[in-house]
């Protein structure tokens, strides 16, 4: 959650042109006035030492300063434990919160040397901390394969945090070393005789870098490192969090340990999906020391569900490793239709997207020397994968196909119904947009549009029900803010085949009014066209109620299924109406939650029973007037907006099934376990 401050960066963007402006302007009586900016030498030229180069530009290191980058610095530490795993010495790794927000990553792998490093004449615990691109990655007979490549991580971090303590324990000895901002406040020492092995790191962020939180989220920690569970099998990790207390006194703890590795994390993915096989699929194969993992299953779905990874890193774009799986998969099940007959009888064409459709797999494989695309490490770009991932996959699908030919029959069957339904979904959209050709494809009736044609700056509301979108219409701001009603609640996308959604007349104004469409691409995929796109903010505003957050959980699915591209370019927000309004005669105060409310009353009767205190609950935002709503919702100087983003994407596709699919046993064990968190207004 946070406050909008498009207005303000709006406001200090037109003083600097209003300043360069006048400056212009001023030019000749300035000119005697100016620098002398010719002189340059070797005098002008910065060399930052140590790690100061990482504290000066921090994103270049880890993508980002906001809360994001805070919780990557836990992954650069725990991924040199994982390495320790992956190399056959480590076998636990747990990871602790404190109160103050710190983080503790211990390990019972070798730990780190300590002994004098020959060239730089220090500790090498001291370079290993200190130094860029320095550590035991470099080193083949080390580490086979790792997950961060450049050495940078846990020196980046230390770079980062306003104070860091390693432990070593090593050799039935303990050696330990503090420091503040990447700098050593001490060289290494011997602290004592010690029966344990391994390396225990903690830190805490430095508040001078990351200004926007310096508080880590349990779920987002503990969702990663079940994930890094399931892709090391044998592995067992725990996560503690010291901030919340159990009702038995104990902290928050939870254990991650998965003996299935792939298979187990397919299962887990998938068990909120009506199944087409009993059991997943297991592919294991190596190459020229590339090893290939990969588990898949094929449900009832509509929709692919396929992940990758390359050494624990979640390659979000895929790469050759995926673009080999998918030659395969498509090769052998093409193979079996057409030998069978089925093929030729269903009399359907074919695209590689029918071969995918209800799909859900993991492919992960272990590169001693992958080599990235771009600087995020989110595709693969080594042309010798796709080949021996190919193979592998091929071999063990062959023999699937082989050894269980009515499974096999089943998944042709999958494959026709997509084929089938990705026909009439394209005829359903080419009808949606041969109709607006035809009537000069005007935007919907009901959208109340703003003035400003500047993408950048205009943002539309998507509003339950015509009352409030009337009262929303009324209290906005013309010039940047649209206002679309939706009549009731949409489409549940999750459980209706593609074509019927684009004959849904609210989605279908959605499409018109943000000006984005669905094309293909040349494998038959669906791809979100957003060059035309109308709006940066898509805001959705229901009622702060159990129908208003229905409804805005369809809205979600729908744009997670079909305009995920809105979501991961930061386009998707929430509106948070107020839940009350306190009053004490002309005094009132807006509260978004309870806590806020109780300290309203009590700063409006002195703490004190005050009958003249007086409290609204707003169940709808048809209960507020057009001036309350732009003051408290819509008004970017003060209103909240939650921005809808993805951290897991694994994870969030799994609630999205479960919470709108078909199968009713996930969601009823998911409401059952989480009932107690839910406010149910009376």
């Amino acid at each position: 959650m946070f406050r909008d401050r498009n207005l303000t960066f709006d406001s200090h963007l037109r003083f600097t042109q209003f300043s360069y402006l006048c400056a212009m302007n001023n030019n000749d009586e300035q000119e005697d006035m100016k620098p002398d900016n010719s002189h340059y030498d070797a005098g002008n030229i910065t060399a930052l030492e140590g790690l100061e180069a990482v504290r000066k530009r921090p994103a270049m290191y880890i993508g980002t300063t906001d809360v994001k980058g805070l919780h990557h610095l836990v992954w650069e530490v725990i991924d040199n434990s994982i390495d320790e795993h992956l190399a056959g010495y480590c076998t636990r790794v747990e990871t602790t919160i404190h109160k103050d927000n710190s983080i503790t990553v211990r390990d019972n792998g070798r730990g780190i040397p300590v002994g004098m490093h020959e060239k730089l004449q220090k500790s090498a615990l001291e370079v290993v901390m200190t130094v860029l691109h320095a550590g035991g990655k470099f080193d083949k007979n080390t580490y086979k394969v790792s997950g961060g490549l450049h050495g940078v991580g846990v020196s980046c971090v230390n770079a980062l945090s306003i104070q860091l303590k390693v432990e070593v324990h090593r050799d039935g000895k303990y050696y330990e070393q503090e420091y503040s901002q990447g700098k050593p406040l001490y060289a290494v020492r011997e602290v004592g005789a010690s029966d344990k092995r391994g390396t225990y790191v903690t830190f805490k962020p430095d508040p001078e870098i990351f200004v926007e939180s310096l508080e880590y989220n349990y779920n987002t920690l503990a969702a990663r490192i079940k994930e890094l569970s399931f892709l090391n099998k044998g592995l067992k990790m725990v996560i503690i969090d010291e901030r919340q207390k159990m009702d038995d006194g104990s902290f928050k703890t939870e254990v991650f340990h998965s003996e299935g590795g792939l298979l187990e994390y397919v299962k887990y993915l998938d068990e909120t999906r009506a199944q087409l096989l009993e059991n997943p699929i297991y592919v294991v194969g190596r190459e020229d020391n590339v090893e290939v993992e990969v588990a898949m299953t094929y449900n009832t779905s509509f929709s692919e569900h396929c992940y990758s990874y390359v050494n624990n890193i979640n390659t979000t774009e895929g790469g050759t490793h995926v673009s080999g799986f998918r030659r395969a998969l498509g090769r052998v099940f093409a193979k079996f239709g057409d030998t069978s007959g089925m093929l030729t009888r269903a009399k359907v064409t074919l695209s590689a997207e029918d071969f995918r459709e209800g799909l859900t797999c993991i492919v992960s494989v272990k590169v001693p020397e992958p080599q990235f695309k771009g600087q995020t490490k989110s595709e693969l770009g080594n042309s010798e994968v796709l080949g021996i991932v190919s193979r592998a996959v091929d071999d063990a699908l062959s023999t699937f196909v082989e050894e269980n030919p009515n499974l096999a029959r089943r998944i042709i069957d999958k494959i026709i119904l997509a084929a089938t339904a990705r026909q009439a979904a394209r005829k359903a959209r080419e009808m949606v947009q041969r109709k607006n050709a035809l009537t000069g494809g005007g935007l919907p009736g009901k959208l109340a549009d703003c003035s400003s044609k500047d993408p950048g700056e205009s943002e539309i509301f998507l509003v339950e029900g015509d009352s409030a979108g009337g009262t929303a219409k009324q209290g906005r701001d013309r010039h940047f803010q649209a206002i679309l009603p939706l009549r009731g609640k949409i489409l549940n996308v999750e459980k209706a085949m593609e074509h019927k959604i684009y004959e849904n007349e609210e989605i279908k104004n959605i499409f018109t009014a943000l000006g984005v469409s669905i094309t293909e691409n040349n494998e038959g995929a669906r791809v979100l066209n957003i060059e035309k796109l109308r709006y940066h903010k898509t805001v959705i505003m229901c009622d702060a109620d159990i129908d208003g957050s229905h409804i805005t959980t369809l809205i979600l699915t729908f744009f997670f299924r079909y305009m995920k591209p809105l979501i991961e370019q930061g386009f998707i927000y929430i509106a948070a109406p107020p839940l009350y309004q306190v009053r004490k005669g002309k005094q009132f105060r807006y509260c978004w939650n309870d806590e806020e409310r109780r300290e309203a009353i009590a700063q409006y009767s002195n703490g004190e029973n005050d009958n003249s205190v007086k409290t609204q609950r707003y169940k709808g935002l048809g209960e507020m007037n057009a001036e309350q709503l732009w003051e408290t919702t819509m008004d970017p100087n003060s209103r909240i907006l939650r921005q809808v983003t993805i951290d897991d994407a694994a994870e969030a596709d799994r609630i999205f099934s479960m919470l709108m699919g078909e199968e009713v046993p996930p969601r009823r064990a998911f409401i059952e376990a989480n009932a107690k968190y839910a406010k149910v207004d009376a």
